[in-house]
Protein backbone atom coordinates (compact mmCIF):
# COMPACT_ATOMS: atom_id res chain seq x y z
CA UNK A 1 0.00 0.00 0.00
CA UNK A 2 1.39 3.41 -0.72
CA UNK A 3 2.00 5.45 2.01
CA UNK A 4 -0.69 8.56 2.28
CA UNK A 5 0.96 12.06 1.93
CA UNK A 6 0.63 15.17 4.45
CA UNK A 7 -2.66 17.28 3.51
CA UNK A 8 -0.63 20.57 3.04
CA UNK A 9 0.90 19.15 -0.55
CA UNK A 10 -2.79 18.96 -1.92
CA UNK A 11 -4.40 22.09 0.17
CA UNK A 12 -4.51 25.91 -1.54
CA UNK A 13 -6.33 27.68 -4.23
CA UNK A 14 -5.86 25.06 -6.60
CA UNK A 15 -8.07 24.36 -9.97
CA UNK A 16 -10.44 21.44 -9.84
CA UNK A 17 -8.59 18.97 -12.14
CA UNK A 18 -11.35 16.39 -12.09
CA UNK A 19 -12.07 15.59 -16.19
CA UNK A 20 -11.12 11.97 -15.99
CA UNK A 21 -11.53 11.58 -19.35
CA UNK A 22 -8.09 13.05 -20.11
CA UNK A 23 -6.65 11.76 -17.26
CA UNK A 24 -5.12 8.32 -17.21
CA UNK A 25 -4.50 5.72 -14.23
CA UNK A 26 -6.84 7.16 -12.10
CA UNK A 27 -7.36 4.57 -8.91
CA UNK A 28 -10.73 4.23 -8.15
CA UNK A 29 -12.85 5.38 -5.33
CA UNK A 30 -13.04 3.60 -2.44
CA UNK A 31 -16.77 4.33 -1.85
CA UNK A 32 -18.66 1.25 -2.30
CA UNK A 33 -21.74 3.24 -1.73
CA UNK A 34 -23.66 5.83 -1.13
CA UNK A 35 -26.55 5.06 0.02
CA UNK A 36 -26.99 2.71 2.73
CA UNK A 37 -30.12 1.26 4.83
CA UNK A 38 -33.76 1.52 4.10
CA UNK A 39 -33.52 4.00 0.94
CA UNK A 40 -37.57 3.91 0.05
CA UNK A 41 -38.14 4.91 3.86
CA UNK A 42 -39.58 8.38 4.86
CA UNK A 43 -38.27 8.65 7.98
CA UNK A 44 -39.22 11.78 10.91
CA UNK A 45 -35.87 13.01 12.22
CA UNK A 46 -32.54 13.62 10.06
CA UNK A 47 -29.35 14.18 11.06
CA UNK A 48 -26.92 16.00 8.78
CA UNK A 49 -23.21 16.29 9.27
CA UNK A 50 -21.98 19.24 7.54
CA UNK A 51 -17.95 20.72 7.28
CA UNK A 52 -16.91 24.15 9.35
CA UNK A 53 -14.01 24.64 7.03
CA UNK A 54 -12.86 24.21 2.98
CA UNK A 55 -11.03 21.36 2.69
CA UNK A 56 -10.51 18.42 0.86
CA UNK A 57 -11.74 15.60 1.45
CA UNK A 58 -9.85 11.98 0.36
CA UNK A 59 -11.84 9.40 -1.26
CA UNK A 60 -10.80 6.53 1.43
CA UNK A 61 -11.59 9.00 4.39
CA UNK A 62 -15.21 9.18 3.74
CA UNK A 63 -15.26 5.59 3.20
CA UNK A 64 -14.29 5.07 6.57
CA UNK A 65 -16.69 7.69 8.00
CA UNK A 66 -19.54 5.91 6.32
CA UNK A 67 -18.35 2.13 7.28
CA UNK A 68 -17.62 3.77 10.80
CA UNK A 69 -21.17 5.51 11.03
CA UNK A 70 -23.29 2.61 9.28
CA UNK A 71 -22.10 -0.27 11.97
CA UNK A 72 -22.35 1.74 14.71
CA UNK A 73 -26.92 3.08 13.69
CA UNK A 74 -27.17 -0.52 12.23
CA UNK A 75 -26.05 -2.62 15.65
CA UNK A 76 -28.73 0.31 17.52
CA UNK A 77 -31.90 0.76 14.92
CA UNK A 78 -31.52 -2.62 13.03
CA UNK A 79 -31.28 -2.98 9.11
CA UNK A 80 -34.54 -0.98 8.36
CA UNK A 81 -34.40 1.60 10.81
CA UNK A 82 -32.33 4.25 9.20
CA UNK A 83 -31.04 5.50 5.81
CA UNK A 84 -27.69 6.78 5.48
CA UNK A 85 -26.39 8.98 2.26
CA UNK A 86 -23.10 9.95 1.76
CA UNK A 87 -23.99 14.16 0.01
CA UNK A 88 -20.21 14.70 -1.78
CA UNK A 89 -18.48 12.85 -4.55
CA UNK A 90 -14.71 12.50 -5.41
CA UNK A 91 -13.87 14.37 -8.35
CA UNK A 92 -10.96 15.73 -7.94
CA UNK A 93 -7.91 13.79 -8.96
CA UNK A 94 -4.42 14.13 -6.81
CA UNK A 95 -1.42 14.31 -8.05
CA UNK A 96 2.10 13.44 -6.53
CA UNK A 97 5.79 14.17 -7.48
CA UNK A 98 7.65 11.41 -6.03
CA UNK A 99 11.53 12.76 -5.56
CA UNK A 100 13.88 10.44 -5.91
CA UNK A 101 16.04 9.79 -3.10
CA UNK A 102 19.50 7.86 -1.67
CA UNK A 103 22.37 7.51 -3.57
CA UNK A 104 22.48 8.56 -7.63
CA UNK A 105 19.47 10.39 -6.34
CA UNK A 106 20.62 13.39 -8.60
CA UNK A 107 21.40 11.67 -11.62
CA UNK A 108 17.85 10.19 -11.54
CA UNK A 109 15.41 12.77 -10.24
CA UNK A 110 14.52 15.50 -12.47
CA UNK A 111 13.71 17.22 -9.09
CA UNK A 112 10.63 20.02 -9.35
CA UNK A 113 10.69 20.28 -13.47
CA UNK A 114 7.86 19.34 -15.37
CA UNK A 115 6.70 18.28 -12.10
CA UNK A 116 3.14 16.80 -13.13
CA UNK A 117 3.34 13.90 -11.12
CA UNK A 118 1.48 10.66 -11.11
CA UNK A 119 -2.62 10.26 -10.07
CA UNK A 120 -2.30 9.08 -6.38
CA UNK A 121 -6.28 9.19 -5.65
CA UNK A 122 -9.68 11.60 -5.47
CA UNK A 123 -10.79 13.59 -3.21
CA UNK A 124 -14.07 15.54 -2.50
CA UNK A 125 -13.92 19.59 -2.76
CA UNK A 126 -15.80 20.66 0.50
CA UNK A 127 -16.73 24.18 1.28
CA UNK A 128 -17.57 25.63 4.61
CA UNK A 129 -20.81 24.71 5.80
CA UNK A 130 -21.57 21.90 2.81
CA UNK A 131 -23.42 18.56 4.17
CA UNK A 132 -21.14 15.56 3.87
CA UNK A 133 -23.56 12.71 5.23
CA UNK A 134 -26.99 12.63 5.76
CA UNK A 135 -29.09 10.19 8.28
CA UNK A 136 -32.47 9.89 8.61
CA UNK A 137 -34.18 7.52 11.15
CA UNK A 138 -37.03 7.65 13.34
CA UNK A 139 -37.41 9.75 17.06
CA UNK A 140 -36.56 6.22 19.11
CA UNK A 141 -32.71 6.66 17.70
CA UNK A 142 -32.01 10.05 17.69
CA UNK A 143 -29.13 10.07 20.68
CA UNK A 144 -27.30 6.82 18.27
CA UNK A 145 -27.87 8.81 15.06
CA UNK A 146 -25.93 12.22 16.45
CA UNK A 147 -23.25 9.30 18.17
CA UNK A 148 -23.02 7.61 14.57
CA UNK A 149 -22.03 10.81 13.05
CA UNK A 150 -19.80 12.06 16.07
CA UNK A 151 -18.00 8.74 15.39
CA UNK A 152 -17.29 9.39 11.95
CA UNK A 153 -16.45 13.24 12.14
CA UNK A 154 -13.39 11.80 13.65
CA UNK A 155 -12.23 10.02 10.36
CA UNK A 156 -12.97 13.74 8.31
CA UNK A 157 -10.12 16.34 8.42
CA UNK A 158 -11.87 18.85 9.11
CA UNK A 159 -13.94 19.75 12.06
CA UNK A 160 -17.74 18.82 11.48
CA UNK A 161 -21.05 19.68 13.19
CA UNK A 162 -24.10 18.05 13.31
CA UNK A 163 -27.60 19.56 12.55
CA UNK A 164 -30.72 18.07 13.77
CA UNK A 165 -34.16 18.16 11.56
CA UNK A 166 -37.38 16.59 13.09
CA UNK A 167 -40.34 16.95 10.98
Amino acid sequence: MAKKNPAHMFRGKKRAYTRKKYIGGVPASRISQFDVGATTTNFPVEVTLSAQEECLVRHNALESARVTANRYIQTHAGRDGYHLKVRVYPHHVLRHNKIAQGAGADRVSMGMRKSFGRTVGTAARVSSGQKLITLRTSSDFLLEAKEALRKSSHKLPTPCSIKVNEQ
